[in-house]
């Protein structure tokens, strides 16, 4: 009987390092959530930066569809990476499982937030003071990254600690 081709490979030095660097790019990313009024599956766009830590950022507002599925339910993934040319599977992607922290108004990591979020996401400046907006910290519980045709590899939260 022929060897089984194992589909995940082992994680390594350089799929952490190709992980992080698809998350702190990331300039958007797909975020899923549960809907909160059917209970199935609700995938929008949403903008994302990172903080110190490495973990994504978001900035939702309280009319979009995916932040009241947030407060509702905080489980959530967010899909990063931006294809290229040719053919969009052949480009590396990171799926996270997440849990979504609202940073609320008081926070005292609000300005380094704001400020961080910023630098990445300029245009950001024009909604950013407007009151229906709010963060959110997505803290990774796990990740799957396709690092391009028949480079697949699992992540456990440790994977991602600073």
């Amino acid at each position: 009987m022929a060897d089984k081709i194992k589909p995940v490979r082992d994680t390594n030095s350089e799929a952490v390092a190709l992980a992080r660097s698809l998350i702190v790019d990331a300039h958007f990313g797909s975020l899923g959530v549960i809907d909160p009024e059917s209970g199935g599956p609700y995938v929008g766009r949403v903008a994302v930066a990172t903080d110190d830590a490495g973990a994504p950022i978001i900035l939702i507002s309280t009319l979009a569809w995916h932040t009241r599925g947030l407060l509702k339910d905080s489980r959530c993934s967010l899909l990063v990476g931006e294809p290229g040319k040719g053919d969009p599977l052949a480009h590396p992607r990171i799926t996270l499982a997440c849990i979504a922290e609202e940073i609320l108004p008081d926070a005292p990591l609000l300005p380094l937030v704001i400020d961080r979020f910023l630098r990445h996401q300029p245009k950001a400046k024009l909604y950013i003071s407007l009151p229906d907006f709010s963060f959110f910290r997505l803290s990774i519980q796990s990740a799957r990254m396709n690092g391009g045709f028949g480079k697949a590899f699992l992540f456990s939260k440790d994977d991602f600690l600073r």
